[in-house]
Order: structure tokens, then sequence, then C-alpha cells
């Protein structure tokens, strides 16, 4: 019989298609947990076979760090040999020095007991030594008592008159003791009143504020017009503040009409200064921006005229090679001055001088006009480092290793230490040639002849005085006295009766040295 699949009624179908997904879906899901416990499986021999790896990979790793920590141990065990053994060296060392040290200190413990018992020994004999001398002390002054009651006895006198004798007899016997006593105490004196005098010099200084000062430390602008000071000045003080404070140098804006005044005791900086505010004046454009550009490119143009006029020094008196310092310190002298004098140019004739008397004696010229030359380099930078310009002098020519005549020359030239070669003694008289002409220094013609004059008749008007000399303009004053008058010994109290009426009754820069001069002469004609 032949099934009829059409007559077969749809619930049936649908049961059948319902049975059939089933089936697939079981099928499905075994297929699946046998796929995944076949990977469970895979996974589970690799995890295996890493751990496996690992173990394997481990050991080797602890074999090679017990291999490395057994090399360290063993370098740390060689290294703590080597030190112990040094250590062990040392200690053998020190007790080796200590063992010579307890030798040493018992041997001096020794010595020092010896010389103890010989010193007791030695003070007992003094002891007695004493005692004898003042037995025989008094036994002495019994004598010299009945000598003197003898004398007074035989010549009639009494006990005042005859110390009045003998005291006149001393004094005669003492008079040159007596005038080197004086001279000493007077060395005395000049050393502990140096320490004084400079004291009293830096207070003179702070006190006084006098022309000297003022030329020498103060450079004075023109301005076009009155309006022009504020401008200086700038907002809230900005300007002048920046100017000061690159510069280095005090503006001072007074009632001063059309000017402005730079006040500093370094010349360079006040050159640099006045420049640069001659130029901001010109310009016009004044602010802080400005006046930083311009005061530099004035400072470079100031440096290259240092520079040049140090050449220029240097080529005019052929001294030959000399340090590039030195040579830009001389430029610096250039815009120094002593008592109006221009440094450079005082140092440059001091040098021409000193070349002529050294030529004239047979002495080397060249060394001498480069001694002469260098004799004041120390007031190039004198106001920046402590110490006289001698002092820092000879420190700069030690440091750029010039010619011992030089240092010495340096050294010499104001007499602070005795020269020791013949070029010193030619650079301190150059010098003092240079500098005590006539006009070389601000003091007029008028003033300097009449200090001499009265230096001259200050000295004729002591009592025994022959004649009288003012020399080195006026720096020293020979006096010459009456032999017949006047002995050695009032030769001091001259000198001083001299100084004592210059000090009370003139006044002159730095110092001036009085000599007194006594000469007897003998003469006779052989006919």
């Amino acid at each position: 019989m032949s099934l009829n699949f059409m007559s077969v009624s749809w619930p049936l179908w649908v049961a059948l298609i319902v049975l059939g997904v089933a089936l697939g879906a079981g099928c499905g899901y075994f297929f699946r947990i046998k796929q995944h416990e076949k990977s469970v499986s895979h996974t589970k021999e690799e995890a295996d076979k890493i751990l496996a790896d690992a173990e394997v990979e481990a050991d080797k790793k602890k074999k090679e760090s017990i291999i490395e920590a057994k090399q360290e141990i063993a370098v740390l065990k060689q290294e703590a040999d080597r030190d112990i053994k040094e250590r062990k060296n040392v200690v053998v060392e020190l007790e080796s020095k200590l063992n010579q040290r307890e030798d040493t200190l018992d041997r001096r413990s020794n010595n020092l007991d010896r010389r103890e018992e010989m010193l007791n020994s030695k003070e007992i004999k003094i002891d007695e030594k004493k005692a004898e001398l003042e037995q025989q002390n008094n036994k002495v002054e019994a004598t010299l008592k009945a000598q003197e009651q003898k004398l007074i006895e035989i010549a009639g006198l009494n006990r005042d008159e005859a110390k009045k004798i003998i005291m006149d007899s001393v004094h005669d016997s003492m008079k040159v003791e007596i005038s080197t006593y004086i001279k000493e105490e007077e060395e005395k004196a000049k050393l502990e009143v140096k320490a004084k005098a400079k004291n009293c010099l830096a207070l003179a200084i702070q006190k006084y504020a006098g022309e000297t000062a003022g030329e020498n430390t103060v450079s004075t602008v023109s301005l076009p017009v009155e309006e022009m000071k504020g401008r200086i000045i700038g907002r809230e003080g900005r300007n002048i503040r920046t100017i000061e404070a690159l510069t280095g140098v005090d503006l001072i804006i007074d009632d001063t009409p059309e000017a402005v005044v730079l006040s500093g005791f370094d010349p360079v900086r006040r050159e640099v200064a006045k420049r640069a505010l001659e130029i901001l004046v010109s310009d016009g454009r004044i602010h802080p921006g400005r006046i930083e550009e311009v005061v530099e490119r004035c400072r470079g143009e100031v440096e290259m005229v240092i520079r040049e006029m140090g050449e220029e020094a240097v080529f005019k008196t052929g001294i030959g090679k000399i340090h590039p310092d030195l040579v830009r310190l001389l430029g610096r002298l250039n815009f120094r001055t002593s008592y109006g004098q221009n440094v450079l140019k005082h140092s440059i004739e001091t040098a021409m001088i000193a070349g002529k008397l050294a030529a004239e004696i047979g002495e080397n010229e060249i060394l001498a006009r480069r001694a002469g030359l260098l004799h004041d380099i120390g007031k190039a930078v004198d106001h920046e480092i402590e110490g006289s310009h001698v002092e820092i002098g000879v420190e700069l020519a030690n440091k750029y290793h010039e010619p011992k005549e030089v240092v010495d020359a340096i050294a010499s030239h104001h007499e602070d230490v005795a020269p020791k070669s013949i070029i010193a003694v030619l650079v301190a008289a150059a010098d003092a040639l240079s500098s005590a002409r006539p006009g070389a220094r601000s003091d007029s013609l008028e003033n300097y002849t009449k200090r001499l004059e009265n230096l001259e008749a200050i000295s004729n008007s002591i009592k025994g005085v022959q004649q009288s000399f003012a020399i080195q303009a006026g720096r020293e004053v020979r006096v010459i006295v009456n032999p017949e008058e006047i002995d050695d010994l009032s030769t001091i109290a001259i000198a001083r009766q001299i100084k004592e009426e210059i000090e009370n009754k003139l006044q002159y820069p730095g110092t001036i040295k009085v000599t007194v001069i006594r000469e007897t002469r003998a003469v006779d004609v052989a006919k």
C-alpha cells in the first residue's frame, strides 16, 4: 500500500519537525561537549609542558645564581682577607711607633731626672754664692763709707758739693750717650705713632671735603635745557637709579642750572658715566633699556682708550715688551690725578728723566725708563685693593715677573725702604724732579715761593743758625749752624725747635724734612 504524504495531517508534521529539531540540537550539544573536552585536554597538555619548561629554566637560573653567589663570596672573601692583612700591617706599624715613642719618653724622663738633680745641686751652690756675695757687699759698703768720710775730711767738701762736682763730670762725659738715647727714643716714638697716624688720617679724610677731593672725584655734564633734568630722573626715579646702578657713580642733580654733577672715587667709572650721559642727553631717548645699551658701549670705548693710552706710553718710553695687564693699568693712570697732576704723564716724565740720568752715569737706560714708568703703577688700583700704592705696585711687579730693579724702585721711591740698586735711586730722584717742579701740581708759583721763603726765615730765626736752604720744592730744609756756638747735642734740640715752628706757623702738603749740619774746619797754609 502506498503512503500518501498528503494524507498525513498537519499536526503530525509539526511533531516530526519538532522531533527533528530536538535530535539536531542534541547531536550538536554532544559534539560541542566532545570538542570542549578535546580543547581542555590540549590546553592541559600545553600547561604541563610550560610548567615543565619553567621548572627546567628555574633549576638553571638557580644553579647560575648559586654559582654567581659563590664567585661573589669568593671575591668578598679575598677583599676581606686583603683588608684584614692591611689592617694588621697598620696595627703592627702603630705598635712599632708606640714602642719607639715609649723608648723616647723613657729616655727623656731619664734626662729630666738627671737635669733636675743637676739643677738642685746648682741651686744649692747659688744659695751659697748669694750668701757669700751679700757678705762681700756689706764689706764693700762699709769700705765705701769709710773712703767717702776720708775724702770729705781731705777735700774739705761736704756731701752736696762733692755730689755736684761728680754730676757735672758725669753730665759732660754722658753727652754722646744722651744724644744717642734721644735719637733711639725718637725712632721708637715714630714706630708707635705710625698706627695712630693712620687712624687720624682716616678720620680727617672722613671729616674733610676740601677742594682737592672735589676736583679729583667730581665730573660735570652740561645740559642743553633745564627740563632735561626731569628726563634724566625719569618716572619715579627709575632712569637715575638705572644709571647709578650700571655705572657705580652718584648723580647729583641740584640747583645748578643746566648741569649734572657726577661723583665717584673711581675715575674710570666716572668717565664711563660722563660719556654715557652726554650721549643720552644729545640723543634725547632716555629709558632703562637705552641706558643699559649706551653704558655698555661707553664702557667698551673707555676700555679701548685705556688700552691705547697704555700702549702709547710704552711706545713713547721705548721700554720694550711688557705684560698686557700692565699696559691696561698704565692706561688707567690717565684718569688718575695726584695733587692735580696727571699720573700717567707724570710716570712718562719720570721714566724719561730716569733714563737720561742712567745714561749719564753709564747705567741701563731702558731698565731705568721701565722702572720710572711703573713706579706709580699701584695708583691704578689703589682705590680697589687694600694697601698703599707702593705695596700694591710691588705686588703687581712681582706678579708679572718684572726685574728686581723695577720692584726695588717701586718699593723705595717714597723712602719706605732703603734702595738696593742705583736704578732705584735714580727713579726716586726723577720722581722728585717731576712732581716737585713749580707748576707740576696744583700749587701756584706765588704760594710755592712764599713757602720756601717762610721755611728759610723760620730756620734763620733760631739762635746759632748760620745759614739755611729750602730744597726739593720745600720738602726739605737744610740748616747750617755755627760750630763755635752749637755743639753736637744742641743740634738735636735745634732740629726739633725748627720742626715745631714749621708745624705751628706754616700750612703745607705732605712732610718737610729738617736737617741740621754742624761742621768744623781747620785751615792752615804751608809756606
